[in-house]
């Protein structure tokens, strides 16, 4: 689990040098502080009247918030509030809107974008403790929850019933749901039950200015004009704060397995995953890849065992389903196949929990072995399939020693290119031979700079690589009229 790690994270971050931890303001040099109001003691004697007892100003208890998991972005904030209902939420905002004090909506702080810490001194509204699950219908699976629970926590209680939540991410022991709605988290299984965009009903969000707007639907139809939800999906917090949702929760399949494959090359790779989609049709639920450079990575940082022989690429594949003998039987054929077609190299096949998740941890643990190398420069992106890796290694050449490392791994069923790279401490002159190289490439390719993360602060000023400049123009427009003074997580998404 991501939050039992974190210690291990941190420990291993001890590597980096300090300069990594400059402001946001000073690495992006270009940027100028908006013209919001500084806050004062009048402001906290305000605040505390709003919400007694959980307006937190010692600047120890802040410092965890202003900086981002990566360590890589840091704000100065000097205010933490820590609302636990929605009435509280709209207190708070009715009044920043009121005295212009620009707020940073702030989740678990998992983000790898730099979405979910101030830039400057915007006020942090955590929503650590709106924690509370409001109701679950047994019929029809439909969960109603604040944005502030943990998405391991929910998972938790309704495996206890039968049910799945839709979503799985490497950071689900301390990412909140809220926050995976608000970035359009994506996750391990998105090829089995798609984006949030479907499975999220309805909303509870708080706009600028304190209205509470009410699309907490629990309807899995209700086709009455605009879906205005739809909006604060991916928003990540600039047209308002989402307080609650409704989730449709599909049952929890009674029969998984995961097969772990060799391949020479990513051609092989993908040839697995057209056999896979033919063959195992509706059962399959998850299929990933990673390179030799990723699972050397998590054998040597972590200790971790490979099962099969070493290869170039490594696939893991997850079937779901209800019935065991007749998904057994359908992975028997494929991996038969895909055997006699010299497709895999290698292969083995984890039916028991232990072993499936054994399997995963290679996969899922990557992350956190690339955080014990030194800086970690990390880029989400969306690729047509048969140019996934090419970035990888043209990136690699490029490069050369200046890095460590560069893997490449993800979620191959839709795309989603995770690639990374390591230094031993945070280089600027790295840093401008990735950016905006990795973005323009991916462009030109007709992919996306970011397939599940967000834009954030990082990525805000090259939205136009991927969106049209009527898009952008649209979006500013709708940020205009849902936050008129610009209060709601100010210099993220949209461009400088």
């Amino acid at each position: 689990m991501w939050s039992a790690r974190l210690w291990r994270y941190l420990q291993c971050s001890m590597k980096v040098t300090s300069e990594r931890y400059c402001t946001s303001s000073a690495r992006y040099p270009g940027m100028k502080r908006g013209n919001f109001s500084k806050v004062t003691e009048d402001d906290i004697k305000a605040f505390e009247s709003l919400i007694p007892s959980r307006v937190v100003t010692d600047p120890q208890e802040i410092a965890p918030h202003n900086v981002d998991w990566l360590k890589m972005v840091r704000g100065s904030s000097q205010v933490l509030l820590k609302p636990k209902t929605t009435k509280e939420v709209s207190d708070i905002l009715t009044y920043c809107n009121s005295r212009r004090l620009a707020v940073v909506p702030q989740g678990g702080n998992t983000g790898l974008v730099g979405g979910s810490v101030p830039v400057f001194d915007e006020i942090i509204v955590s929503t650590s403790l709106m924690n509370q699950v409001l109701s679950f219908d047994d019929v029809s699976g439909i969960l109603i929850c604040q944005a502030g629970c943990i998405l391991e926590h929910l998972d938790n209680m309704m495996e206890d019933r039968g049910f799945i939540i839709p979503l799985d991410l490497g950071a689900k022991g301390s990412c909140h749901i809220g926050g995976n709605i608000a970035t359009n988290a994506g996750g391990l299984r998105l090829l089995r039950y798609g984006s949030l965009h479907g499975s999220v009903l309805g909303l509870e969000v708080v706009l600028s200015d304190g209205t509470i707007l009410d699309c907490l639907s629990s309807l899995q139809k209700n086709n009455t004009g605009y879906d205005v939800k739809q909006l604060f999906i991916g928003s990540e917090g600039t047209l308002g704060i989402i307080t609650a949702a409704s989730i449709l929760v599909p049952s929890r399949p009674k029969a998984v397995n995961v097969a772990f494959l060799g391949c020479e090359s990513f051609s092989d790779v993908l040839k697995t995953y057209q056999l896979a989609r033919s063959m195992l049709g509706e059962i399959l639920s998850a299929f990933e890849f990673l390179d030799d450079f990723s699972m050397n990575l998590v054998e040597m940082q972590l200790g971790l065992h490979n099962p099969i022989s070493k290869q170039p690429f490594y696939v893991l594949l997850e079937t779901s389903g209800s019935n065991s003998t007749h998904d057994e039987q359908k992975l028997d054929v494929f991996l038969e196949k895909v055997m006699a077609q010299n497709t895999a190299q290698d292969g083995t096949l984890a039916t028991d929990l232990s072993k499936i998740r054994a399997v995963w941890d290679l996969r899922e643990r990557i992350a956190e072995a690339l955080m014990c190398c030194g800086a970690v420069y990390k880029y989400d992106l969306s690729l047509p399939l048969p140019k996934m890796y090419e970035l990888v290694r043209h990136m690699r050449e490029k490069l050369g020693d200046k890095v460590t490392n560069v893997v490449g791994y993800g979620h191959l069923g839709d795309g989603n290119l995770h690639l990374n790279f390591t230094t031993n401490h945070y280089s600027d002159e790295v840093l401008n031979l990735i950016e905006p190289c990795v973005y323009e490439w991916t462009a030109n390719h007709r992919g996306s700079i970011s397939a599940e993360h967000g834009l954030g602060l990082k990525k805000a000023n090259y939205i136009h690589l991927s969106q049209s400049s009527s898009s952008v123009s649209l979006m500013k427009g709708i940020k205009q009229l849902l936050d008129p003074k610009g209060i709601l997580n100010p210099y993220k998404v949209l461009p400088h």
